[in-house]
Parts: structure tokens; C-alpha cells; sequence
């Protein structure tokens, strides 16, 4: 990115154009070097702008929602992360079916529960206590408990890399584990969910139980990007990391938990080439012992210090 870049960014953005970032900032594990920009979107009209702009330039752009599931190295990351705010994290039920809502991409997990809660709606409670929005929970497919964001969706409103608004429906989707069909480089600004009527008490009581669980079986004590590896078929990456003798193992300030062995957690201090010394001995190890080859959860993005 040069200077008529950095121009032509502020000329789009506006007063919502910051540079020179730290990521740590906007991260779940409170890690990572300095992102050359960052655009906090809070219109459509805005986003589709500065996507198209982005793309013709080839500059590269990520977009961030709270960061969980999320390590940027280091040495910092080129380009631009886009934040939805505004219009694009806002929440609305239907009017023709009081039971469908539709979620902006930067709206948060935490956001829509309680509205849900406020309204009588049910069906996306297992997602109780996961640090993201809307947006990453329908592109990562998040999941707990049994059931997964995807099966909720009917449909979704993404911005492609042209700048162009355009809407899938249930049919043109696929969710497997981890994974939605979105494409590649086009940001997801809206989902359409159909949920169930319940009373209020029952959805807040399954909303509570489902953040006991979690905060007894996760370190959520310290930071972290939530579970490092995909669980593989039939068998639980942190049951295979415990047996490969590294719950607890530290590198630095950053720490297999002692609690979960798939999450590693910053215990003050941790630098990204800790959390990935770590991830990669979990690798070696489990490899090693058993043969199988983990796959990281989260997404690591961004250059080491050397580069």
C-alpha cells in the first residue's frame, strides 16, 4: 500500500479509516503486529465501495468480527481489516413472521441472544458464550453442543469482490464442519434465521446453562482464540493433545490449558510465535503418537518479525 493508496482509502472511508493498528487490539488472543489499516464500515452503500476499490487495487482485506478464532502473526499484517458496524450490525424481525429475524454480519453472538431472549425466540442458544458475530458464526459454521449455526440459516446477503450486493437462499448453500459456502473475498452482511417461539424464562434458563458448561470445560479466564484444531473424525483434537502429555505445556507466556488441551491461551505477555510453537508441537506430537494430522480451527494470518 502506498501514499495514493493510503489517499484514495481516506478519500472512501472517511473519518472510519484508522492506520498503522495493532491487531492485539482486535483480537481475541490479545496478540499480533500492526494491520496497515483498518476501515470501520457503517453503511452498505460504503462497504460495497470500498470493497470494489479494494479488489481493483489488489490490496488484500480481511474481515474481522470480534476477532475470536483469529492469530496475526507478529510481524504485523498487510492490507486492510474491515469492521461492520453501523447499519451492518443492527437486528430486525420480520413483519409477514414474527419468527424469522435478520442479523447484520457485524452484529454480535452476545446481541443476538439477548434479542432473542427479549423476544421469545429460540434455536440459536447453544451458541451461548462463542466471542463472535453473526458474520464469522455463519462463515466458520460455529458450532456447540450438537447442533451448528448453519442448520439455522435461510439465507444470507454478501457483498462480493465486485462491490455487488447479492443474496443466497437456503437451496444455493452448503454448511459442513467449520465451513460455509461463501466466497472467496465477499464479506457477509446479513443472515436470515427462522427460529421458534418459547417463553422467555425457558430461552434465558438454556442461555445460562449453556455458558456454565462452557466456563467449566474452558480456560475463559485468560485470553484466547477459542479451539486451536478441528476435532478429526470420530475422536476430540484436545483428548489427543492430552495424551500426547502436553496439557499445560507453555512456550513463552502462552499456554496449552491445563483446563482444555485444544486451547491455548495468552497468560499476559504471549506473542504469536509462541501460540504457533505450540500449535506446531501439538502437531509433531500428536503425529508422531497417533498418526493423525491435526488442522487448525483458527485462521493464521500476517508475516513473522522477519519479514
Amino acid at each position: 500500500m502506498d501514499e495514493r493508496h493510503r489517499r484514495e482509502l481516506v478519500e472512501i472511508g472517511g473519518q472510519w479509516i484508522r492506520f498503522h493498528c495493532p491487531m492485539s487490539q482486535y483480537t481475541t488472543f490479545r496478540v499480533g503486529g500492526r494491520v496497515e489499516a483498518i476501515y470501520f464500515t457503517q453503511a452498505l452503500s460504503h462497504l460495497k465501495r470500498m470493497v470494489s476499490y479494494l479488489s481493483e487495487e489488489s490490496i488484500p482485506y480481511l474481515v474481522v468480527g470480534r476477532g475470536s478464532n483469529l492469530l496475526v502473526k507478529d510481524g504485523g499484517l498487510k492490507g486492510v481489516v474491515i469492521i461492520l458496524q453501523g447499519e451492518l450490525a443492527t437486528i430486525e424481525q420480520n413483519g409477514r413472521n414474527d419468527r424469522i429475524i435478520l442479523a447484520g454480519g457485524g452484529v454480535s453472538i452476545g446481541e443476538v441472544l439477548s434479542y432473542c431472549k427479549l423476544k421469545g425466540l429460540s434455536g440459536l442458544e447453544f451458541l451461548a458464550g462463542i466471542p463472535g458475530t453473526v458474520g464469522g458464526a455463519v462463515a466458520m459454521n460455529a458450532g456447540a453442543f450438537g447442533k451448528d449455526t448453519g442448520s439455522m440459516v435461510q439465507d444470507i446477503e454478501m457483498v462480493t469482490r465486485q462491490g455487488d450486493l447479492v443474496m443466497k437462499d437456503r437451496s444455493q448453500l452448503h454448511f459442513s464442519y467449520r465451513i460455509a459456502s461463501v466466497p472467496w473475498g465477499a464479506v457477509l452482511v446479513k443472515a436470515r434465521f427462522e427460529l421458534n417461539k418459547d417463553d422467555p424464562d425457558s430461552i434465558a434458563g438454556r442461555i445460562a446453562d449453556h455458558l456454565t458448561r462452557r466456563r467449566a470445560k474452558q480456560p475463559l479466564e485468560y485470553p484466547s482464540g477459542g479451539s486451536i484444531f478441528k476435532n478429526p473424525p470420530n475422536d476430540y483434537a484436545g483428548r489427543l493433545i492430552e495424551n500426547a502429555g502436553l496439557k499445560g505445556k507453555r512456550i513463552g507466556k502462552a499456554l496449552i490449558s491445563p483446563k482444555h488441551a485444544n486451547f491455548i491461551v495468552n497468560t499476559g505477555g504471549a506473542r504469536a510465535e509462541d501460540i504457533l510453537a505450540l500449535m506446531d508441537l501439538a502437531r509433531e506430537r500428536v503425529r508422531e503418537e497417533t498418526g493423525i494430522e491435526l488442522e487448525p480451527e483458527i485462521k493464521v494470518v500476517g508475516q513473522g518479525d522477519d519479514k
